[in-house]
């Protein structure tokens, strides 16, 4: 084994990180929700190429919901969503609150009543041009 696989396997940069452990499905991806703030490393914002540590603490915003991560081991390859697990460990309050979450989002949505049937020919025009109206 030569020194810089050695060294390779102990430094994993935090785009290549998120992607081996499934995060994101591209690197360009976890790079983009990096760059745009989605990610802290340790409270901070961090930089794409920062090397990920053991024992670090991510916050991790993807969609609605908002992980908060322990990382547990480190990996430079995307193996399968069982290995991918391995390497980080969610909190338990970060799971409780998305549950507590979604069960929320739930409830609003069952809140809402759906129209009885699709709107006609005549009705999808009326409501386009009402739109129109907003906006102009």
């Amino acid at each position: 084994m030569n020194k810089k696989s050695a060294a390779s396997s102990q430094e994993v940069r935090l785009d290549k990180w998120l992607w081996a452990a499934r995060f994101f499905k591209t690197r360009n991806l976890a790079k983009t929700a990096i760059e745009n703030g989605k990610v802290e490393y340790d409270g901070q914002r961090p930089k794409v190429s920062r090397l990920v540590e053991v024992g670090a603490r991510l916050k991790i915003a993807q969609g609605w919901d908002r992980k908060e991560i322990e990382v547990l081991a480190l990996s430079n390859q995307r193996g399968p969503a069982s290995e991918a697990q391995k390497l980080y460990q969610e909190t338990q309050a970060s799971q409780d609150k998305r549950a507590a979450e979604a069960e929320k989002r739930r409830l609003a949505g069952a809140a809402t009543l759906a129209p009885q049937q699709r709107p006609d020919k005549k009705s999808r025009r009326q409501l386009q041009r009402f739109k129109r109206q907003d906006i102009e």
